[in-house]
């Protein structure tokens, strides 16, 4: 794990992608909505990359700017979640893909 934390954005992207695969609501089987998601499982995501964005695997071997984390999360079964490091030495979360 790497010593630098850096900052993490979240693009508005994510925000299209989470909303199209989770939903504005919780449904009636109990399956979680989008905003279930951001509080529950977001801030552990934003954790890994801040603090770890390096040792996550490349999205595209050979590209060290784009890396991506997979992994189980609270709510969800499993989920991968895209993130490209900008020039300003920051990563922005640009998608997530979700399987319940």
């Amino acid at each position: 794990m790497s010593l630098t934390r850096r900052t993490v954005r979240v693009s508005e992207s994510f925000f299209e992608q989470l909303d199209a695969q989770l939903g504005a609501d919780r449904s009636d089987d109990g399956s979680p909505s989008a905003t279930d998601f951001l509080v529950f499982d977001l801030p552990t995501i934003v954790e890994r990359f801040a603090t770890g964005y390096e040792g996550l695997p490349e999205i595209i071997q050979g590209i060290h700017s784009g890396r991506m984390l997979i992994t189980s999360g609270v709510l969800v079964r499993y989920l991968v979640v895209f993130g490209l490091l900008a020039t300003d030495d920051a990563i922005d979360l640009v998608g997530i893909s979700i399987e319940q």
